[in-house]
């Protein structure tokens, strides 16, 4: 159990310290580890990870380290699992912020950041394409995507009643 523990805890670690860019940019590195490398979860039960800790307050990141650590090895794997995701990022973080701050301004630091959004936004969108094609099996998935989509992008309903009504659609169409 112990090892188990220690695994699930350099796992988490690993992906908080190699991850950047926020939690959705995380989830195809995080669905690497805990699918691919380590079968800790199938394809679809990662999907429904990937729901519950959007739908849970907090970041989604330390959401799925928790619900992963959990199904894993209870308490102690999602306590793991937590502290792990968080330990590294907080500690570079903590580390840097001066140095960060202090050059804020400088052309150099503004052009890294501006190297990073893109980069950010094609892990984003790399981890919206694998999950799509997991969470998307038939037509009615394709429908409550488009309907969702439209509703957000068009509509400029919160996320939050979007999820509730792709719910209610899942619950009417199956």
């Amino acid at each position: 159990m112990i090892l188990k523990i220690i695994k699930i805890f350099s796992t988490f670690a690993k992906i908080g310290a190699f991850s950047f860019g926020g939690g959705l940019a995380m989830l195809t590195f995080i669905q690497k580890e805990i699918v691919y490398k380590n079968g800790w979860l199938t394809e679809e039960q990662f999907v429904d990870l990937v729901a519950i800790a959007q739908m849970t307050p907090g970041p989604i990141a330390i959401n799925s380290a928790t619900f992963c650590g959990y199904k894993i090895a209870g308490i102690w794997g999602a306590l793991a699992g937590s502290i792990g995701v968080t330990i590294v990022s907080f500690t570079i973080i903590t580390l840097s912020a001066k140095f960060i701050i202090k050059n804020k301004d400088k052309s150099s630091m503004k052009a890294i950041f501006l190297g990073l959004r893109p980069a950010v936004l094609g892990l984003i969108i790399s981890a919206a394409i694998t999950l799509g094609k997991t969470a998307i099996v038939d037509m009615k998935g394709i429908f409550i995507f488009c309907i969702i989509l439209f509703l957000i992008m068009k509509v400029k309903i919160h996320p939050i009643m979007g999820i509730v009504i792709s719910a209610g659609m899942g619950i009417l169409l199956y």
